[in-house]
């Protein structure tokens, strides 16, 4: 997946180039901060600004011997500074550079996920419009219920997305935090000015209280949320994979032409991308639960967090940036066969027109009990002789008596049954 994957520039967000640079970035507004006001030697924030780099073998060089990544890095950007280098790091904490620049990191990546999601609801917005009158089946544990359209299914995905982009929205705010407070939080070598200044800088907030870390409850709630969101992704895929059924076949992800669907079978067409989606996200799924058990630390500081952070972040970010990129191509291809549905949804023969059946002989004076126990006497003949209710329940007396053949077409009106869709569209768009 990963070597196919077509947005490299997720994937760089992640590189220890782009790690060690954020922190780079966070050290060099540090030290020009302290030196408005004149702790940190104007001149030394000079030549960090302007000869502060780092060499990445040389990094990893350091490491293998301190076993520190950070003393590893501020040592290897001190050989490029030189004697001014004594001011560099000066006041802070290793977790101070790492969660700050970790939350440059996942602003960088919200905003490519941000623009994923935004198109994913474009392409659900305009295939709702297409396909808003377009009749079809609605199914409650699996089994035909009433109607509905194909149009509203493509809203309410639409609907929940645009949930899920306020969910984004508030979870990467969260994470738009830095912190400057030292080993144990409590500003001993800096001031509370100097962080909100630093964190302005680098287009932060400062976190409000931490301990030497950032609070690990506002990285739950984002990979929550991107859980949340691949979860819905997976629930578009799993729609599309059961309407794809061969038994079903209203509607299947695109087939090329030079496609094959089975070694063995020329006559498949897989639903391997929806197969997919709902694959990797059970990934991103499970990444929320260990994003859950980083939230316990010891005291004010320990590093259980740390290793598996290395790992949660870059996987839940670009599989969630691949999952959009994937869903919305899926969506914007999709095969839709409205015939089908139509065929579909008359093949019980009126059977999805008994709640309605009950509801207009209640209306006409008829006991709901005594309705409800006529019509679904004739419900279950027709499911068992494979009969057509819609007939049953024409030559039926009892019935008759109370509806004319008029009502009883009323009674069997599609569209009777789809009248507010276009209500729906409106309170749905209006909010958008």
């Amino acid at each position: 997946m990963i070597a196919r994957y077509t947005r490299p520039q997720m994937g760089s967000i992640w590189s220890d180039e782009s790690k060690y640079r954020n922190w780079l970035a966070v050290e060099t507004a540090a030290s020009e901060t302290l030196a408005e006001d004149g702790i940190v030697p104007a001149e030394a924030a000079k030549a960090i600004r302007e000869r502060g780099g780092f060499d990445l073998e040389r990094i990893q060089q350091i490491e293998a011997e301190v076993k520190h990544d950070v003393i590893a890095f501020t040592t290897a950007v001190a050989e490029k500074v030189g004697p001014e280098s004594r001011w560099f790091h000066y006041g802070l904490t290793s977790n101070d550079v790492v969660d700050t620049a970790l939350a440059l990191q996942v602003k960088a990546a919200s905003a490519i996920l941000r623009e994923g999601i935004l198109s994913l609801l474009e392409s659900l917005k305009v295939r709702a419009l297409e396909f808003k009158h377009t009749p079809t089946i609605g199914r409650t544990h699996g089994v035909h219920a009433e109607p509905t359209t194909f149009g509203l299914k493509l809203l309410n995905w639409y609907a929940e997305m645009r949930r899920n982009l306020e969910r984004f929205d508030d979870a990467a705010e969260q994470m738009r935090v830095g912190k400057l407070s030292g080993a144990v939080g409590t500003f001993g070598h800096l001031k509370p000015s100097h962080e909100e200044r630093i964190c302005a800088r680098l287009g932060l907030q400062p976190a409000p209280v931490a301990t030497q870390v950032i609070q690990r409850d506002r990285h739950a709630q984002y990979i929550s949320t991107l859980a949340i969101l691949t979860s819905t992704l997976d629930k578009i895929a799993t729609e599309i994979r059961h309407l794809q059924r061969t038994e079903v076949r209203e509607a299947e992800e695109f087939f090329s032409e030079k496609q094959k669907g089975s070694s063995a079978m020329p006559h498949k067409r897989n639903p391997i991308t929806c197969e997919q989606i709902s694959g990797l996200a059970r990934i991103v799924r499970s990444n929320a639960q260990a994003a859950y058990e980083n939230i316990p630390l010891w005291h004010e500081r320990d590093i259980s967090h740390s290793s598996v952070e290395r790992v949660i972040f870059p996987d839940s970010t670009i599989l969630t940036d691949y999952l959009l990129a994937k869903t919305t191509n899926l969506i914007e291809k999709l095969l839709v066969y409205p015939a089908r549905m139509k065929k579909n949804l008359e093949s019980t023969g009126g059977l999805i027109f008994s709640g309605q059946l009950l509801l207009d002989l209640a209306e006409a004076g008829m006991l709901r009990e005594d309705a409800y126990r006529l019509v679904q006497s004739h419900a279950m003949r027709a499911w068992r002789e494979d009969l057509i209710f819609r007939d049953l329940v024409a030559a039926n007396p009892e019935i008759t008596a109370k509806l004319s053949q008029e009502q009883l077409s009323r009674t069997f009106d599609l569209e009777r049954q789809l009248t507010n869709v276009d209500a729906i569209f409106d309170r749905v768009l209006a909010k958008a």
